[in-house]
């Protein structure tokens, strides 16, 4: 490349190549000040040879271009030109033969002065593509004579801008909405110049990847006013997927035309794979048609086994502490204690639902337990519940109610400590999902704000009651033992579960922020053991103790001051993760391109803090038998890492209305209807799974 070709004032030196011949061109040979005009990217392709469009369809690559312009000037984004499609073997590809231009709006700045040169550089990078595809980048520039009136361009770069023109995508103020039809979506289009005359044919070109299968066929119906096209669905469709486009139609006199539309979406079914009969778990068919009433009870039974995830050690923790200190206690502050309990577990899932109601409103993809996807959050537990053991052991005093109430507070004021516990109880236990959860609280965040509350009451309900009941029922009370020392050294036992977890926490942060994260939480750690202990010294001691509650409070605001800088940490890479895991990193894209090949897929959707899927990673899929399993049915293992946020894998697990991992699905060869898999996996039932479905 880099041969120049016949440079003009209207387009730049050329790079060259057996493919392509490309310049920065310009319908402007001389710009007024204040003037707005067009320059565009000028790609001359040998035959055969082609580039892409924005979305480029199966396989490719949309071309980049950046500009670097006078001080003053601004540019637009490429207005791209209506998009061919054009078939490669089995794939489909969205893009251009031939000469296209992808033009830009540049508008000069008022203050240039005729006599001077507005110089505009350009950097771009394309892809082009026959049986092999080549990457080729370029560099060009364009000096443009300032004068007081703007002379146009003329000769072929008027024709060429004319004839990208020609594909300028047209506005007609038509409505579309597309119907979720299971497999298939019906992209239904109104309009009052609509008729079988008008349209002979017509195709659609979805702006983002995957929202239909590329290369499907596209089955046309026309009647006066209205046109439909049967589309199949893509893999990463779901209600929540920008549905917009170009409409490319052709009517008697066989010229294209495309037509921007931006369809709605109807929200009534929750899409993902296709049923199928999903043995071991809640199938997705199920999750897409869940009453209120099933979605109730699961969120019940969801919230009740919670109880039982390894991720509850705190909790379990806290709930031990407080069953000791109501045992001999009067029935009825037994009785209270469990209610202002549940009281505090409902209200905290109240306002986790609020929380997630609240960023659903603001167009954010958030689900179960995304607060645990912000190093800051993460951070700040970790120091929490190293607050809470080092109470527990002893070091201060300030009760066990670990959110601060106290344990005076809870004497003097009621039960504020058991209700704060409750409150605790919830916000430790989020990273786990339990059996029946995913299907209740996808249903609750595809669910109008009332419905979503009342599952999440549901879930707080299952979380609650076996505490709720043991306090409830006097006879189970009373068999409690007696208090006495062995309540002290059971307080200071529960500590190390605390320990435990703060020390998860912080290698959770390892996974998202790296090295600083965990330097920032270390070092965090330090000054809660300092502020901790010098406060127990100023509680043993006599008199107001001023140094050491100074000490204990500049400990604090050291805290404050360390979380900001979590902002400045970097990710580890996730692709290096998974790959040293021997899978492949989950993409929409890939998980396309097994499929199409026929290949089975086995996705595992994760998180740091997610100790669920831990346990299920060790004690179940790294197992010989299981990659035994895999390797006999030749089953592609993609790993998906939601630690942090992550908007792809967020839509995928909402194509399927779940909000949380852990998350298995498995594809069966052939193309054959997703199966979902529990949270809680074993060994033997995998390997069933994958023979069963593989074989059959």
């Amino acid at each position: 490349m880099g041969a120049p070709f016949g440079a003009k004032a209207a387009e730049s030196d050329a790079q060259s190549s057996p493919r392509a011949t490309v310049t920065l061109i310009s319908e402007a040979d001389s710009v007024a000040p204040g003037q707005s005009f067009r320059v565009g990217l000028r790609q001359k392709l040998a035959p055969h040879w082609h580039t892409y469009w924005k979305n480029p369809g199966d396989a490719g690559v949309a071309p980049n271009l950046s500009l670097k312009l006078p001080e003053g000037a601004t540019a637009s984004e490429i207005a791209w030109p209506g998009p061919d499609s054009i078939a490669v073997g089995p794939v489909r590809n969205f893009g251009y033969e031939n000469e296209i231009v992808l033009p830009v709006t540049v508008t000069a700045p008022a203050t240039i002065e005729p006599g001077q040169t507005f110089s505009i550089v350009a950097e771009a990078d394309w892809l082009v593509c026959a049986k092999q595809c080549i990457p080729e980048t370029g560099s060009f520039r364009l000096d443009l004579p300032v004068s007081a009136v703007s002379i146009p361009a003329s000769g072929d770069v008027a024709a060429a801008f004319a004839a990208t023109d020609a594909r300028r995508p047209e506005r007609r103020g038509w409505t579309a909405h597309v119907t979720d039809e299971g497999a298939a979506l019906a992209l239904t289009v109104e309009g009052g110049d609509i008729s079988p005359q008008a349209v002979k044919s017509a195709f659609f070109y979805p702006a983002e990847w995957g929202v239909i299968v590329h290369a499907a066929a596209q089955q046309l119906s026309v009647e006066d006013g209205r046109l439909r096209l049967a589309i199949e669905k893509g893999p990463v469709f779901t209600p929540q997927s920008d549905a917009s486009g170009l409409l490319s139609i052709s009517g008697d006199d066989g010229r294209a035309r495309w037509i921007e539309i931006a369809p709605s979406v109807d929200a009534a079914p929750i899409i993902g794979g296709t049923g199928g009969g999903a043995r071991l778990g809640v199938s997705v068919r199920d999750a897409e048609s869940l009453p209120l009433g099933q979605a109730a009870l699961f969120a019940f039974l969801g919230g009740l086994i919670l109880n039982l995830m390894p991720c509850v050690f705190p909790v379990l923790a806290i709930k031990a502490a407080a069953v000791a200190r109501l045992s001999g206690g009067a029935l009825r502050e037994v009785r209270l204690a469990g209610l202002f309990y549940t009281l505090g577990v409902l209200v905290a899932f109240v306002a986790l639902a609020g929380a997630l109601l609240a960023a659903r409103a603001s167009g954010s993809a958030v689900g179960w337990g995304f607060q645990f996807q912000s190093p800051i959050f993460v951070a700040a537990m970790s120091w929490l519940l190293l607050a809470i053991g080092l109470n527990l052991s002893g070091v201060f005093e300030i009760g066990l109610t670990a959110t601060g109430a106290g344990q005076s507070l809870s004497q003097k004021q009621g039960h504020a400590g058991s209700f704060f516990t409750g409150l605790l109880a919830v916000v430790a236990a989020t990273p786990c999902t339990a059996p029946f959860m995913g299907a209740a609280v996808g249903a609750a965040l595809a669910s109008p704000p009332f419905v979503c509350l009342a599952l999440f009451v549901a879930l707080g309900f299952g979380l609650a009651a076996p505490y709720a009941l043991l306090s409830l029922f006097p006879r189970l009370a009373r068999l409690l033992p007696r208090p006495g020392a062995w309540m002290l050294r059971l307080r200071q036992g529960m500590a190390f579960p605390m320990y435990a977890s703060a020390a998860w926490l912080v290698w959770v942060l390892a996974q998202q922020a790296g090295d600083l994260g965990v330097l920032v939480a270390l070092a965090g750690a330090l000054l809660v053991g300092f502020g901790a202990w010098t406060y127990g010294v100023a509680q043993q001691g006599s008199g107001r103790a001023l140094l050491p509650r100074g000490l204990a409070a500049a400990s604090a605001v050291g805290l404050v001051i360390l979380l900001p800088q979590l902002g400045a940490a970097t990710t580890p890479s996730v692709a290096a993760t998974a790959s040293s895991a021997g899978s492949e990193p989950f993409s929409s894209a890939r998980l396309a391109a097994l499929r199409q090949e026929g290949k089975p897929v086995f996705i595992n959707l994760t998180a740091a803090w997610c100790i669920t899927c831990l346990v299920n990673e060790r004690t179940t899929l790294s197992t010989a038998a299981v990659k035994d399993a895999f390797q006999t049915g030749g089953v592609a293992y993609l790993k998906g890492d939601w630690t942090n946020q992550n908007p792809e894998i967020t839509a995928f697990l909402r194509s399927f209305a779940h909000d949380g991992v852990p998350f298995y699905v498995f594809y069966p060869p052939g193309g054959k209807d997703a199966v979902l898999l529990p949270p809680v996996l074993t060994e033997a039932a995998v390997v069933e799974e994958l023979r069963r479905t593989i074989v059959n």
